[in-house]
């Protein structure tokens, strides 16, 4: 069994908000260590690669997004999803600590906990 990471950039089905389907996307792990080690399922982020899409309070593009291996200039949504690990298809990379810190900023921001 693999343990997921928090930073991990996977590629995960990620369900569209008028629950009309999916389709396999990168996200980035946003839940603990600790949690991902003790549970079947991960807390993910979504990320998109349309730079052009709305953006809401919390998201965050991403700096070192060829490194992480995404194909292009991308952003984290502050959009949590839980999804079992058995979903996820496969490791793309490791976001930055730079950017794990801002997409943890964002959240914290979406959540209203700043």
């Amino acid at each position: 069994m693999t343990i997921w990471r928090k930073g991990d950039v996977v590629l995960v089905p990620i369900g569209f908000t008028d629950r009309s389907g999916a389709k396999y996307r990168p996200a980035v792990v946003v839940s603990s260590d600790r949690y991902n080690a003790s549970s079947p399922d991960v807390r993910i982020a979504s990320i998109t690669g349309n730079l052009q899409a709305v953006r809401h309070p919390g998201d965050h593009e991403h700096s070192d997004w060829h490194e992480v291996g995404l194909r292009s200039p991308s952003l984290a949504h502050a959009k949590i999803a839980t999804v079992e690990t058995s979903l996820i298809r496969r490791r793309l990379g490791e976001l930055s600590a730079d950017d794990m810190a801002a997409v943890d900023r964002g959240l914290y921001e979406a959540l209203g906990f700043v």
